[in-house]
C-alpha cells in the first residue's frame, strides 16, 4: 500500500503534525463531549489550507461522534434523536445550505456575532450567574441555537458551541448532554461529509488524509473518555464552561485575524 497516498500530498512532518493535532483535540473531545472540530481546524490551519483542515476533521468527526452517540446504547440514541428533533432538523437544514457557500462566505462576521455571546454566558456560569433556558422559551431557544449551529457548521465544520450552550442552560445531566453532542455532532458530521464531497472540498486527494485522520482520534478520544469518568456532574460541568470559554475565544480569534 503506498502511504504516501494517505499524507494528502503533504510532507512528512506536516503530516505527523496533522495527527499530533487530531491526537489533541480528540482527548479534549474524549474528556468533554466537543471541541474537537474547534481545535483541529484550528491546529491544521496553522500549516494547512482552510480547506484542507476542513477535509482532515470529517472522517474523524463522524468516527468518534458514532461511538459517542452509541456509547449507552441504539435505544439511548434513538431517545435522542427524538427529543432533539427540532434542534438537529433546523441545524441540518442550515448546514447543507451554508456548505454551498464555504468558498464565498465572510466566515469572519458569522464567528464573531457567536463568539462573544459563548464568552459571556461561560463566564456568567462561572461566576455563579447561571442564566437559564425555562421549557416555555426552549421551542424558539432551539430554532435559534439551531440555526447558528447548521450555518457555521457548514461553512467551518465547526457546529458545537450553540449546542453546549444550550444543554448547558437547560440544566442537561452528564451522561445525556455527553450523548447528544455526540448524536447531533454525528449527524451533522454525516451531512457535511455527503455536502463536501459535492463542493469538492473532499476529493482524491483529501479524503484519504482525513481517513488517515481516524486513527490518532480514536487513541485521543479514548485518554480522554478515561478522564471524563473520573468527573462528577459539577466537575463535569465547570471543565464543559472552560472549554466553551476557549472555544468563543477561537472564534473571536478567527474574526479578527
Amino acid at each position: 500500500m503506498d502511504l504516501s497516498l494517505f499524507m494528502g500530498g503533504l510532507p512528512p512532518q506536516f503530516f505527523v503534525m496533522a495527527c499530533g493535532v487530531a491526537l489533541v483535540a480528540a482527548f479534549v473531545k474524549g474528556a468533554t463531549g466537543f471541541a474537537m472540530p474547534m481545535i483541529m481546524v484550528s491546529g491544521m490551519a496553522a500549516f494547512l489550507s482552510p480547506e484542507m483542515a476542513l477535509a482532515g476533521l470529517i472522517l474523524p468527526t463522524v468516527i468518534t461522534n458514532g461511538f459517542q452517540a452509541f456509547r449507552d446504547g441504539v435505544g439511548a440514541a434513538m431517545s435522542t434523536i427524538k427529543r432533539y428533533r427540532l434542534y438537529l432538523g433546523v441545524g441540518a437544514i442550515f448546514l447543507i445550505g451554508s456548505a454551498q457557500l464555504v468558498r464565498t462566505i465572510d466566515e469572519r462576521v458569522l464567528f464573531g456575532m457567536i463568539g462573544f455571546p459563548i464568552i459571556g454566558f461561560g463566564l456568567l456560569q462561572l461566576a455563579g450567574i447561571r442564566p437559564r433556558i425555562p421549557k416555555s422559551r426552549r421551542i424558539p431557544a432551539e430554532i435559534g441555537l439551531g440555526t447558528l449551529s447548521g450555518i457555521i457548521g457548514g461553512v467551518s465544520g465547526v457546529w458545537g458551541p450553540p449546542l453546549v450552550l444550550y444543554l448547558t442552560a437547560t440544566s442537561t445531566p452528564k451522561g445525556d448532554q455527553l450523548r447528544t453532542l455526540g448524536v447531533a455532532f454525528g449527524l451533522g458530521a454525516i451531512l457535511l461529509f455527503v455536502t463536501h464531497l459535492q463542493t469538492g472540498v473532499l476529493n482524491a486527494r483529501t479524503l484519504p488524509f482525513s481517513a488517515a485522520m481516524v486513527l490518532p482520534a480514536l487513541l485521543g478520544m479514548r485518554f480522554g473518555q478515561r478522564v471524563q469518568d473520573r468527573l462528577d456532574q459539577e466537575g463535569f460541568r465547570k471543565v464543559t464552561l472552560l472549554v466553551l470559554i476557549l472555544a468563543g475565544l477561537n472564534l473571536i480569534r478567527r474574526a479578527v485575524f
